[in-house]
Order: C-alpha cells, then structure tokens, then sequence
C-alpha cells in the first residue's frame, strides 16, 4: 500500500515544493517520475535476488532504504537531494513488492488460502492508489510539503522490529550468483522502454520517444538472448512455457493497459471538463476502489467454483459494459457517468487482476516464486505506461482533429496552436479572455468547444475499448479453459514432480537461516508465528 501510495501522494504537494525549492520544469518532471521509473526497472533483479539470497531479507533491507530515503526526501534542502531521495525509494519500493507476494506464495500452501491472501495483497495495491492523494491533501492541511513522504517511515520501524520475528527467511538454495550484466540491461531496457511511453503520452509521437523505445527493445533482446545462453539466468524463461503463466500474464497485461489508461483519461475528465480539484477527483474515485475490492473478494470466493475461465470472462465484460457508459459522455454530463463507468471498470478488471497475479505466482515452481511476481508487477507498470501512452495519445489526436476544424472567435492569434493541441492550454486562455463568465463572450465559447471535443475524444477510444475488452473476453475465456486453476493443487515443494517434469526430484525451495542445519529437507515452507528459531515444516 505505501509502494504504490507514493507514487500519487506527491501531486498535491508539487506547488508547495515548487515554491520552497524552485525546480526548473525538467526537475519538476524527474521528482514525479523518477520513482516509478527505477520501481519499474528493478523489480526483475530485486525479485530475483529475493530468490538467491533470502526473500525476508530483501524485504527488510528494502524496508530499511525506503525510511532512511523517505526521511531524506522529507527534509531535501534542493530539488537534486528530492530527485535522488525519490530513485533511492524507488529502488526500494522494487524490494518490497516481489518480496512480499513470494512470501504469500510460500506461507500460503492450501490453495484456498492462498487465493484470498493474494487478493487482500491486491486490495492493498488498490487502496494505495486511491489513499495517496487524499493523505497528501490531508497531511497539507497542517504540515509543510516534506510530511506527505513521512507516512511510511512508523510502518517501516515497525516492519523491521517485528519482521524477523514472525516471517522464515525463504529462498532458492540451488540459486547461482547473481549476473550483473543481466541486471544492467534489464534495468536500462525498462526505463528507457516507460521513458518512451510517457514521452509518447505526454508529447506525441516523435523522435525522443521513437529512440527510446527502439533503444529499449534492443537492450530487452539482447537481454533475453543472455538469458538463454546462462546457466543461472536472472530471468528463467522457462516459465514462459507454462501456459497458465503465459496467458495470465497476456492477459494482465492487457487489462492493467485498459484499466490504468482508462482511470488515467477519466481523471483528466473530471478535472478539466468537470470541474473537479485533483482532491475532489481523488475522493470521487472512492467509488471505484471500493467496488474493485469488493469484486476481487466476491471473484476469489466464485473462482472455484465456477471456474477462473468464467471469472475472467464475466469480469472482461462488465468492464467492456463500463466502457460502453463512458460513450455517453459529453462536455455537459457532469460526474455521474465518469464515475458510474470508471466503478464498472474497476469492477470487472480488479478480479482479473488478483486471480492472473494468482496464476502467475502458482505456475512458477516455488524457488522461482519472486522472479515470478517481478515479472507479474513489471508488466503492470509496463501496462500502465503503455495504457497511458497509448489511450492518452490517441485522444490527444482526436481532440485535436476536433479543434483544428473548430472556430476560435476573440482567441488571439498567438493562442490558437496551443489551444488546437491540448486541453490544459485551451482552459487557461479560456481563463484569460475577457468577460470569460459570459455565455456569448470567446472565453465561455472556447471553453464550450475545448471540453465537447475532449469528451468526445474520451467518448470514441471508450467505444473502441469496450470493443477490445469483449474480444479479449472470449479468447481469455478459451484459452484459461485449457489451463489450470489459478490455485493449483500442486505437491509440496520438497517432493512429488511438477508437470511434465520426468521423475520425483527433491526441491528445497524454502531454507530458514535459524534452523537450516541440520534438517533434512521435507515438508512445506515454513510457518510463522513461533519465532524464527522456532519455524517447523509440515509433513
């Protein structure tokens, strides 16, 4: 909750610090996004290295970084100390999450418990995305900028006084050393693919990210043909040919695509054609957080029963019918449907969401489960750039298609370019024009035209979403009725053999550092709760 509720709970704060530090705009860009950059570019090695030296340390180590880089960002005297602060909690943050759900994976034999246990971890994903910005603008209320990243530091203290306590270090014993070189180009090859998505998104198509995004393809090839050529690779494609792994993984890819692009457009709409401050959007979108957690609770109890094929399908289409809401749109619909369509989006892709990151954690043999979940959590921050990139420029070209043959009466000359090409320009010249309050004046016109085309954009790419969606329904449906469950009835770790896998081999993937010597492998992981000295395994 806290990984993720960093990356929305600066927004509020950016004209305070703004103000106290005067970041020039390129600064002022970094400090946003630097911190989702490095989280998306380290969750492969630090989920792998979760695997090869302990995932309890890892996450305590994370949990260690991201106070100490909280506290600095709190108190940075300049913006260069805030843009470090915000990579070192980055990298942190990429400690924390595969940790965290490979332990799930490792605590949590039964399949049953394992399924809710992962659903509560996603509604902790989701909860932090809503709760960011209302804590920022709550926390503003009484205390400087810096409090906002202060919220993580007691949780932290905590984590690491009681963590060793109650969680059994886990880890692959067989692992090899860790490749740098690997590391390295998984690194680059993420940022630089996000860097070029969110240049697209942000600045249309162009050479920047043309050059970024070719450059991340190459070092990503050049990574997985490393990959198969290394003996302990960082990333085991292998897994890749589990089909349940692969078509959940397609799968969440695609729905984080539709459902962080769409949230993205929808909170673009409640705030410059509805009128809403980012602290009223953010409390409107209540609503749909509280209908996706409900839906992934309600989805893991029907999952077993029905079946996870069905659950995908039915989910995909009630978000395809959210999308089909948001076509009802137009500069003077107000609220209502935004938030009505966004709650039925969330509704449908939420259970999608928890039960592909299920599957993906349950296909992957135990000793690989944090290599697994980086690459589940990857491809949501890869999905949710490509969903922002591609729906946010895809209506940026419709509004401006839709304002190049518009007319522009009283709009000076100089602000006609600006006002064709985004919504944010057209609103402030709007502002600007005199006797804007007026029906009749160019200022209210303006502001009329500018807000029908920008909801009329967001009005088409929901037509074509809903479209998308329902396609996408019918072929996860088919293709997950051939898979497995997402809970499946593996054997336990240390003995039996997987699918396909020959004969019963003997696989330690959980080892405690307290009790490791001298016990014979057998049983699950370890249980928590008695203290590490004391962990047992079940027979």
């Amino acid at each position: 909750m806290l990984v993720i509720m960093d990356m929305s709970v600066l927004h509020l704060a950016l004209p305070a610090l703004s103000e106290d530090l005067s970041p020039s705009g390129s600064q002022l860009l970094w400090i946003t996004d630097v911190y989702g950059f490095v989280i998306a570019g380290a969750l492969i090695t630090m989920g792998t290295l979760g695997d090869r030296v302990g995932r309890r340390r890892i996450l305590l180590i994370g949990a260690a970084a991201f106070g100490l880089a909280s506290v600095l960002a709190a108190h940075a005297p300049t913006a260069e100390t805030l843009i470090a602060a915000r990579a070192l909690l980055g990298l942190a943050g990429a400690a924390l999450g595969p940790s965290t759900l490979a332990l799930i994976g490792a605590l949590f034999q039964d399949p049953g418990q394992r399924s809710l246990a992962i659903t509560v971890w996603m509604t902790s994903f989701l909860l932090g995305g809503a709760l960011g910005p209302l804590a920022g603008g709550v926390l503003l209320e009484f205390f400087w900028w810096g409090s906002v990243f202060l919220l993580a530091v007691p949780v932290m203290v905590f984590l690491l006084a009681v963590g060793p306590l109650v969680l059994p270090e886990v880890r692959d014993p067989r692992a090899g050393r860790l490749d740098t070189t690997s590391a390295a180009l998984s690194l680059a090859a993420v940022l630089l693919t996000v860097l070029g998505l969110k240049e697209l998104a942000s600045g249309g198509f162009g050479a920047t990210p043309a050059l970024s995004l070719a450059a991340g393809a190459a070092l990503g090839l050049v990574f997985v043909r490393r990959q198969l050529r290394l003996t302990s690779p960082l990333l085991d494609l292998r897994l890749f040919a589990d089909r349940g792994f692969s078509v959940s993984l397609g799968t969440l890819t695609l729905t984080v695509v539709f459902m962080l692009g769409g949230q993205f457009l929808i909170g673009q709409y409640l705030q410059m054609v509805a009128g809403l401050d980012p602290l009223e959007s953010a409390v409107w979108s209540l609503p749909m957080v509280a209908g996706g957690a409900v839906a992934m609770f309600a989805a893991q109890a029907l999952a077993p029963r029905v079946g996870t094929a069905h659950v995908f399908g039915a989910g995909l289409t009630v978000a395809a019918a959210g999308f089909a809401v948001l076509t009802r749109l137009n500069g003077d619909s107000g609220i209502g449907p935004a938030v009505t369509g966004a709650t039925m989006l969330f509704i449908g892709l939420m259970p999608v969401s928890s039960l592909g990151i299920g599957m993906i954690v349950a296909a992957a043999p135990p000793e690989r489960a944090g290599s697994a979940a980086a690459v589940g959590e990857t491809t949501q921050e890869l999905g949710g750039a490509l969903g922002v990139a591609v729906l946010g420029s895809a209506l940026n070209a419709l509004y401006r298609e839709r304002m190049s043959g518009s007319p522009q009466d009283g709009v000076p000359a100089a602000d006609r370019a600006p006002v064709a090409d985004n919504l944010p320009a057209a609103l402030e010249t709007a502002a600007a024009l005199p006797a804007a309050a007026l029906p009749a004046a160019p200022g209210a016109r303006l502001l009329e035209t500018a807000r029908d085309a920008f909801a009329d954009g967001l009005a088409l790419i929901a037509l074509g979403s809903s479209l998308a969606l329902l396609a996408l329904a019918v072929t996860a449906t088919l293709l997950l009725r051939r898979t497995q469950s997402p809970t499946p009835n593996r054997p336990p770790p240390y003995a039996g053999k997987r699918p396909g896998s020959g004969p019963s081999v003997t696989r330690p993937p959980c080892v405690s550092s307290d009790t490791a010597a001298g016990r014979p492998p057998g049983g699950t992981p370890p249980l928590p709760g008695a203290g590490s000295k004391a962990l047992a395994c079940r027979p």
